[in-house]
């Protein structure tokens, strides 16, 4: 896309609106299952936490990706968007019985991740084939906030409690059609996933009737010019040779599963923001932008960078900015970063927007969260509007009488 298109985009549906480039999700689609043509069962099921809207969900659908849902909303979503219930997996985490149980009536396939779900599914549904996710102590993503393969996480049942598990499977007499890990996001480290994968093929021996084995995902993507990503290709080449060698042991041909989510949407994705204020002090120039973290959270929740350009004037002189949003709260996107000269009304446009930006917004202060655009084929396809105060409103019961007694009181004070 051009900064003309992103400019034109922002006249015609505002100043706030996130922007997803269709062509790119689709090339990420590509490379990716590209990466593993080695192995003759393949499935992605796309992350729909990354960004859920349901004409994401219909782009991916078309491509033939499955879809990894973590509540039976996004399951409700799945179905919505013409994905049938055997291409969806439920990987919940701390849910209740009875939410896996209305997942698993829809059809869709189910993954648990802790002993006590797991026997008490187990011993009412034996017949109903589950997934086990398995946490190997293994630290393959980025910081704590987005590793979950540690020894401390809460997601996964302990490589160290496979007896127990397997106790479970035999006294219910349940059928475990799947093994799962998710180390966590922004892999860099490719031989630390594969011996993570090593502890995923151990542990799949213990069971004999499974169809998938699913790696997670987690796959770095880059954030500026020069930074370094997950080496897709590598991985593909190492794993899918691994995975084909266990399979020739295991003496049946399995589907290699995965459930990318940032690797597929991230880096389509643009945020455009109108710059409303530029403020001197005496040691800082400010960019304050008719934004803040209702809209985009990733910066200030876990320090996450995006690159930012000044798309209405890309040949201007650098200077520093920090920029900052309108929320009554510390709400940096960036501290001291060198972007082209900024006046007030200039567009402000935020890169790898994809993927966790939209889906976390809120109505922090009252404000209305952003219109969402797919640029498809060379055009601009309005696909979430941009909301308004009937929105904002439509769940609250205003009781308008409730407190006419103490007014009245007040009144006669």
């Amino acid at each position: 896309m051009q900064a003309s298109d992103l400019l034109n985009i922002a006249k015609t549906y505002g100043d706030s609106v996130y922007v997803y480039d269709s062509e790119k999700i689709i090339s990420q689609y590509k490379r990716l299952t590209n990466a593993f043509k080695g192995v003759k069962k393949i499935k992605l099921n796309y992350a729909a936490k990354a960004l859920s809207n349901i004409t994401i969900l219909r782009l991916m659908n078309s491509l033939g990706s499955g879809l990894d849902t973590v509540s039976i909303q996004e399951v409700e979503l799945g179905l919505l968007a013409g994905f049938k219930p055997e291409s969806i997996i439920f990987t919940p985490n701390g849910v209740s019985l009875e939410e896996i149980e209305e997942a698993a009536a829809l059809g869709v396939r189910i993954n648990i991740d802790n002993l006590s779900i797991l026997e008490q599914f187990g011993s009412k549904h034996p017949n109903t084939p589950v997934c086990i996710r398995i946490n190997p102590h293994v630290m393959a993503g980025g910081n704590s906030n987005i590793s979950v393969g540690h020894i401390d996480s809460k997601f996964g049942i302990s490589i160290h409690q496979i007896p127990h598990l397997l106790r479970i499977v035999e006294l219910t007499k349940m059928n475990i059609n799947g093994i799962h890990m998710h180390t966590g996001s922004d892999i860099l480290d490719i031989d630390v996933f594969l011996y993570a994968s090593e502890i995923l093929f151990e542990t799949a021996k213990s069971f004999k009737n499974l169809e998938f084995i699913d790696f997670g995902s987690g796959f770095k993507v880059p954030y500026k010019e020069g930074d370094i990503e997950t080496n897709i290709e590598e991985l593909g080449k190492k794993l899918s040779s691994k995975f084909n060698s266990f399979c020739k042991e295991y003496g049946k041909e399995l589907t290699l599963a995965f459930e990318p989510g940032k690797f597929l949407v991230s880096e389509s994705g643009f945020f455009l923001a109108k710059v409303n204020v530029v403020k001197q002090t005496t040691s800082t120039v400010f960019a304050s932008v008719d934004s803040g973290f209702n809209h985009l959270i990733r910066p200030m929740l876990y320090g996450s960078y995006h690159k930012i350009v000044n798309i209405s004037n890309t040949k201007g002189r650098e200077r520093y900015y920090s920029v900052v949003g309108y929320i009554c709260e510390t709400d940096t996107f960036a501290n001291n970063r060198r972007i082209n000269e900024i006046s007030e009304g200039d567009i402000l446009c935020f890169h790898n927007a994809g993927a966790y930006c939209f889906t976390m917004a809120s109505n922090y202060n009252s404000r209305f969260r952003p219109p969402e655009v797919l640029w498809h084929n060379g055009k601009a396809i309005l696909i979430r509007e941009r909301e308004t105060f009937d929105d904002l409103i439509r769940n609250q019961i205003d009781i308008k009488d409730l407190f006419e007694t103490n007014k009245k009181v007040a009144l006669v004070k």
